[in-house]
């Protein structure tokens, strides 16, 4: 791949510790991994056709018609903006699967020294 060693350690270590139950930022690469996976919502990631043999994850991946992650690089803020269709699922059943993730975000980007944000459906909530 023409990366030597230390190239090599810090993707893994990012790949390593990406995982919301047991990761954290431990580098730049690392924050910027766990800011846009986590960030990974919407309608496209459902491979079910069928609502009704949805379960709660295509649920909520389904009911997002759009989801941007915007960096302002002047003012240190990363965005992640997000439209749900309320009459597929409640923006609480979002919460309830992607509360640990969000959570992540949020340190990861504190890592870089930059704020974290969260809006839904045009309101801000982190």
């Amino acid at each position: 791949m023409g990366m030597d060693a230390n190239e090599r350690t810090e993707i893994m270590m990012a790949i390593g510790n990406h995982d919301e139950k047991t990761g954290t930022a431990v580098s730049a690469i690392s924050a910027a991994l766990i800011l846009a996976d986590k960030s990974d919502v919407h309608r496209n990631r459902v491979r079910q056709k069928s609502l009704a043999s949805f379960d709660i994850h295509d649920r909520v991946n389904y009911a997002v018609t759009n989801a941007e992650l915007n960096l302002d690089s002047q003012k240190r803020v990363i965005t992640l903006n997000l439209t749900i269709d309320n009459s597929i699922c409640p923006v609480l059943d979002y919460f309830e699967i992607f509360m640990e993730r969000t959570m992540m975000s949020k340190y990861a980007a504190k890592f870089l020294n930059i704020w974290f944000e969260l809006i839904i459906n045009d309101t801000k909530l982190l």
